[in-house]
């Protein structure tokens, strides 16, 4: 089992280009949605950076998204400092994950204009790359379906009571922007890319690297303490948990026990929107012009019944 998770597998990758196409939408609108989102996200992310640089902030809160007012855990040199709670926002797992958003979504829309220009030639960029790289970027659609869901829960229910909630909303237009941008539209980009595409369900070894990563992160987040000295989410610290030592554990393993129940909804989710749009509905996907033949692979079993009707 162990080895399987360092597995790239050795059938044949995406022959009928999931990645790239929908069951909805033709490749270059697809394409166009993707590239929409990943300009909105990165224009969100260079923006909370400058305005983090020029806006210095001591206000006290601990929402726990790196914004610009969170700094109340954060020493004077992180508060005070002009580009101080930008720095110290590369370690919330909220940033990183919209990060990853932005990314995948760049990356999402390349493949897919890629497919739509040279679906009978070349084929799309994704289906030239060597294997490891594609069973990375398998991988990387999984977190992107996953974490921002995860994110948006664990922020609305355990976060935002505690922070803005507790002060009666948030204080500013801009910080409503930032918070609704990080912790709301994170899940939209996430659902269009579970409902819209026409991706398999993500493998199952796939939620072992999850629990991997969160592993990771919560490293980062202690070194973050050592390093910079707070505590990046008020959960963790033992001192303002309830529960102390015990209760900071009680969230660890609650969040662990989250990501394995946003995996397996998301699974099933993935699953019963192809069962639907593909057995059901008949909607085999959209391809690029001309590609049909190139798009349906009697290799792939999803696709050998009622391949006529592609459109």
């Amino acid at each position: 089992m162990l080895l399987r998770a360092f597995a790239f597998g050795r059938d044949r990758w995406d022959p009928t280009h999931r990645f790239e196409t929908s069951w909805l939408l033709p490749p270059w609108a697809l394409f166009a949605f993707r590239a929409l989102f990943a300009l909105y996200a990165f224009t969100t992310l260079f923006f909370r950076i400058g305005w983090g640089c020029t806006h210095p902030s001591s206000t006290p809160a601990t929402a726990g998204d790196g914004d610009t007012t969170n700094t109340a855990d954060a020493p004077v040199e992180v508060g005070g400092e002009r580009c101080g709670s930008t720095k110290a926002s590369f370690s919330f797992f909220t940033v990183l994950t919209y990060w990853g958003i932005a990314f995948y979504l760049l990356v999402a829309a390349v493949h897919t204009a890629t497919y739509a220009r040279n679906a009978t030639s070349r084929g799309p960029l994704l289906a030239r790359f060597p294997r490891p790289l594609q069973a990375l970027h398998s991988l990387f659609y999984t977190t992107v379906i996953t974490y921002p869901l995860l994110v948006t829960i664990v922020y609305w229910a355990v976060l935002y009571p505690t922070s803005f909630g507790a002060a009666g909303g948030f204080p500013n237009v801009y910080t409503a922007w930032g918070n609704a941008s990080q912790h709301a539209l994170n899940s939209l980009f996430a659902l269009f890319e579970i409902f819209i595409p026409r991706t398999q369900p993500p493998p199952l070894v796939h939620l072992w690297w999850l629990i991997v990563i969160l592993a990771l992160y919560l490293g980062l987040a202690y070194v973050t303490l050592a390093t910079q000295g707070f505590y990046v989410y008020p959960f963790l610290n033992p001192a303002e948990n309830a529960g102390g030592r015990r209760g900071v554990t009680g969230y660890i393993f609650g969040i662990l026990a989250g990501v394995i129940v946003v995996f397996g909804v998301v699974w099933g989710v993935v699953w019963v929107r192809r069962w639907v749009t593909e057995e059901k509905m008949g909607c085999k996907g959209k391809f690029a012009a001309g590609g049909r033949g190139s798009g349906v692979d009697q290799a792939d079993p999803e696709m050998t019944m009622r391949a006529e009707t592609g459109d």
